[in-house]
């Protein structure tokens, strides 16, 4: 399991987006929400932001302090979806077995931004995730269970997606003690929920295992497997400028990224950028075009996926664009090369 330091900025900014926009909704100032994070509200918004463990634990505790929801930590997991988890999402949507979906969480997890260690059990008639949250100075017992109380929110949410509207928890289990609405907790989470257990644990029927994903495919997978390799690969290197420039670009592949957000997520002028690629001997769209023409090769070539879905998974505005990039880069359409790829 790779371990990148808490101040490492390597992580997408989805969880602290989500955190803000709920705190925001409450009316919650953005200023405030991000006091002590060091992240301007443009920053946010770009797709080539990364932000470290420690600054989305500060957001975390500011989300803790400043918002009038005992539970904004559950109803904040709520909000997030597999969309919002790039090629870890996409993996866990095409996933043609669910136990192999949880094999896959847990092994590709550093790609979450984890603020927990998660890992996996069948027991007892019941599935199990155990989650612990990181062992880091500024988690004290509040972010805690702000922690523990997120994550199983997002334990629901994105069961849900791939499982069903209907799935929900049978038990959910907590290391501390009963708060002063614990009687409400049952309502609150859709289960009944254990205090002073010796494990923060989600638990559910394990005839859900047994279901057949409505998304899977197998050849999408294995594709799809293979890039979040590649990241995982990223975070291990994270050697010279290209590999940075590459993994923002990975992490990013479903959203245009600018060049002058690429340069300012990597805190740089666009103009030293450009130097710095051009001394590795490439250049942003060198490996913007190389990235989405692989992804593109492999989609064209192991998957039935439409030339309209592959280009929306390759962030284009349209398909016509895609067509027009796919021939610059490959000399013939995306369906003609299909075909000769089909044959060959």
């Amino acid at each position: 399991m790779i371990k990148p330091g808490a101040d490492d900025k390597i992580y997408p900014v989805a969880k602290l987006a989500t955190i803000l926009d709920s705190l925001v909704a409450e009316g919650v100032s953005t200023q405030d929400a991000l006091a002590g994070v060091h992240l301007s509200k443009s920053a946010i918004s770009s797709t080539a932001t990364r932000v470290s463990l420690n600054q989305v634990i500060e957001c975390y505790r500011n989300a803790d302090r400043l918002s009038r929801d005992p539970h904004f930590a559950y109803r904040a997991g709520l909000r997030l979806h597999v969309s919002a988890y790039g090629m870890y999402g996409f993996a866990i949507l095409s996933s043609t077995n669910y136990r192999q979906t949880m094999r896959f969480a847990i092994r590709y997890h550093q790609l979450a931004t984890p603020l927990t260690t998660i890992d996996f059990k069948e027991h007892d008639g019941y599935g199990g995730w155990t989650i612990t949250p990181v062992p880091n100075v500024g988690v004290d017992a509040r972010l805690y269970k702000f922690l523990v109380e997120m994550q199983f929110g997002i334990s629901l949410s994105l069961h849900r997606d791939i499982m069903g509207p209907s799935f929900a928890a049978r038990q959910l289990h907590v290391t501390y003690g009963p708060p002063a609405d614990a009687p409400r907790y049952p309502q609150i989470f859709g289960s009944p929920v254990l205090f002073g257990q010796p494990e923060n644990r989600f638990l559910f029927d394990v005839a859900w295992l047994d279901g057949t994903p409505n998304l899977g495919n197998e050849i999408a997978y294995a594709t799809v497997l293979e890039l979040c390799d590649g990241l995982m690969e990223e975070f291990r290197l994270r050697l010279g400028l290209t590999g940075k420039v590459r993994q923002a670009l990975m992490v990013n592949l479903m959203r245009s990224t600018s060049f002058d957000d690429l340069a300012k997520g990597l805190h740089m002028s666009a103009r030293t950028l450009r130097r710095k690629l051009r001394d590795e001997n490439t250049s942003f769209r060198k490996l913007a075009d190389e990235l989405r023409m692989d992804v593109a090769i492999k989609y064209l070539r192991d998957t039935d996926l439409t030339v309209e879905h592959i280009a929306e998974a390759l962030g284009f505005s349209d398909a016509a664009n895609f067509r027009q990039a796919f021939r610059r880069w490959a000399k013939a359409a995306p369906r003609e090369f299909r075909g000769i790829a089909g044959r060959t």
